[in-house]
């Protein structure tokens, strides 16, 4: 009996053994295959990230890009629109200033034109007037005025006769002598046009001297432009 019971015992123990050696091996399969899918999951995670951050990366790589272009041609749209403002600026400057309609300031001279005496024959005309500032336009003046009235291409000059006295208009308004004509120009042109011997007209008035001088000024003209006629522009045909 003590025999058997041995036997049975070391049978037992044997099986024990067994049974605790394969479920040692069990477990450790178990765990070295949760810790090879854990670090598997994290690198496959870490790829996923790496991956969606680049894309990331790459998109707004291509936003930034696409921002700059843009940009550059704002840009480059700004700085032509300020160029052709700037020209257009310029161009009715010089439209308003032909016109008229601003006031200017620049180098030229004056003529202060004097009635001689009190006889109507020594009495200066509209039509000297009217002479002396072609002589300055031909000159190539760029603003012409007569005791501060604006002489603009439409600008009258005009002999006014009511109940025996007579007087002259410029814009409508009267003026009298001393006449003081500014011209805004070359001085050098300006002064040899009128003092040209036998010819100009400071040579053949003495009763007109002329002074150049800097920074005269010149006002605008305020009275009301009126355009009856002239209504309608007509495009050049080709």
């Amino acid at each position: 009996m003590k025999k058997g019971k041995g036997i049975m015992t070391v049978t037992i123990g044997l099986v024990c053994f067994v049974l605790a050696y394969v479920m040692f091996m069990q477990f450790k399969t178990v765990e070295e295959t949760n810790i090879t899918q854990i670090e598997n999951m994290r690198e496959t995670e870490l790829s996923e990230k790496l991956a969606s951050w680049k894309e990331k990366y790459e998109e707004t790589a291509l936003k930034l890009q696409e921002t700059n272009t843009k940009l550059q041609e704002y840009k480059q749209k700004r700085e032509s629109n300020q160029e052709a403002s700037e020209l257009l600026n310029q161009e009715l400057m010089q439209a308003q200033t032909i016109a008229g309609l601003t006031n200017v300031r620049g180098d030229g001279i004056v003529i202060t034109y004097t009635d001689n005496g009190n006889s109507e024959i020594d009495k200066i005309t509209y039509l000297q007037l009217i002479e002396l500032v072609n002589e300055l336009r031909l000159a190539g003046a760029e603003a012409i005025s007569i005791n501060d009235q604006r002489i603009m291409n439409m600008s009258d000059i005009i002999n006014i006769d009511i109940e025996g006295e007579e007087f002259i208009l410029v814009n409508k308004k009267r003026v009298t002598s001393p006449y003081v004509i500014k011209a805004i120009g070359d001085q050098k042109y300006l002064e040899s046009a009128l003092t040209t011997k036998t010819i100009g007209f400071v040579t053949r008035h003495s009763n007109a001297i002329l002074e150049k001088r800097n920074n005269i000024t010149i006002n605008k003209y305020n009275g009301e432009i009126k355009i009856k006629y002239a209504t309608e522009v007509v495009k050049e045909e080709k």
